[in-house]
């Protein structure tokens, strides 16, 4: 079939351009990464602690931190290694507890513990996690002190046996419940959120610029030529926008792909997923048509491109979070729903964040096959005349 000749010239034209393989497929890769590494959800402060041969109480801090929920804990027998791996950035906070603690504590003297962290707010909190181990510890001493104090035990003794009293103390049981919706975002992964706004801002943005391969088949003859052959104008209409179609679609479909099998990232239900992949490119490919027969040179169909795929991107939420719009900004998010990637990414979050299936986004998968039929049926309009204009 013909227009499937046309559409798969387009797709080969685009690999046989080298640079297309950097901005097309390897960017949003890097972005995503990036983006992920930078401000992604997922993260726990990791935390080293340095302990040695101090005995059983600064082993017993050792375990108190690893039994913290939500750090990443490692033991280090090197104190300047361990400093420095905080400053590097390898860790987030570390904890020095020194080598003769157990012995300080049994003449009842004042035992040092150091904590090294950077200066951001979190490791304040951080801070705040740690010092709750060495305060339960501390209760424990206090009573050790007094038994001490009071009946001349040893030391060793009597930690063991303000332990063993503690131990039998029945507990304080505390019953939490949540009032009110979650922050959805603590429920992506790492690299979600630059994941499927980065696959849509892409999308549409290599639509735009492709629409330069239109109007380079119009001024060199290629599409005058394919109409002096014996093939109608609808078969040349049909394989350039499947061509636009495939192309939107090989790069959308790398990037899911390609984020699921590096970085883990999960796109929800796989139907719902392909088919907000499919209507967006749909919606995204008649854009391109639209603008590759309506603009008369490539210099302009590539400015006007990065331009309007940039612009709609940031517009539509592809760069600032729309619950963020929604939040700060109500008119802000208003005009947002004017592009169709609010739509996408209002899709993408319901199979995400909510675990929806695609019967939950047929709202937005109906708006982005309208905007596609609108674009289509214009784009195809508008390239019949410039073909058939004498």
């Amino acid at each position: 079939m013909k227009a499937l000749v046309i559409a798969r010239t387009a797709v080969t034209l685009l690999l046989r351009d080298r640079s297309n393989i950097f901005f097309v497929f390897m960017l949003p890769m890097m972005l995503i990464l990036v983006l992920g590494a930078a401000f992604g959800g997922g993260f726990e402060p990791r935390v080293g602690v340095l302990v040695g041969d101090a005995g059983p109480l600064a082993a017993g801090i050792a375990e108190g931190i690893e039994a913290i929920e939500g750090i990443t804990y490692s033991e280090w027998d090197d104190a300047d290694a361990l400093v420095l791996a905080v400053e590097r950035g390898g860790l987030d906070a570390a904890v020095l507890v020194p080598s003769d603690y157990d012995e300080v504590l049994a003449r009842g003297e004042r035992a040092t513990i150091e904590y090294v962290s950077g200066p951001d707010a979190s490791a304040q909190a951080l801070r705040n996690t740690i010092e709750s181990v060495l305060i339960e510890q501390g209760a424990l001493l206090r009573a050790a002190s007094l038994a001490v104090e009071r009946t001349g035990v040893a030391h060793s003794e009597a930690v063991s046996s303000a332990r063993t009293a503690t131990e039998e103390v029945a507990r304080i049981e505390v019953e939490t419940s949540v009032v009110g919706d979650l922050n959805p975002f603590e429920q992506l992964g790492q690299f979600q959120l630059g994941a499927y706004t980065q696959l849509l801002l892409f999308v549409f943005l290599t639509s735009m610029t492709g629409s330069t391969a239109l109007i380079e088949s119009r001024r060199l003859g290629v599409s005058a030529r394919m109409l002096a052959t014996p093939t109608a104008a609808r078969t040349i209409l049909l394989g350039e926008g499947l061509g636009r179609l495939s192309v939107a679609l090989l790069q959308g479909v790398f990037i899911m792909a390609g984020t699921a099998l590096m970085f883990g990232v999960s796109w929800g239900d796989p139907l719902g997923a392909v088919a907000v992949l499919l209507v967006f490119s749909l919606g995204a490919s008649g854009t391109a048509m639209l603008m590759g027969s309506t603009l008369k040179n490539a210099e302009q169909a590539g400015g006007i491109g990065v331009v309007l795929g940039i612009g709609l991107g940031a517009l539509g939420g592809a760069m600032v979070p729309l619950m963020v719009m929604e939040i700060f900004s109500p008119t802000l998010y208003r005009i947002a729903h004017f592009t169709p990637h609010a739509w996408g990414i209002r899709a993408f979050e319901t199979l995400i964040m909510r675990g929806g299936t695609i019967v939950d986004i047929l709202p937005e998968l109906g708006v982005l096959a309208g905007f596609a039929v609108v674009v289509y049926a214009l784009g195809a309009w508008r390239l019949r005349v410039a073909l058939t204009r004498p």
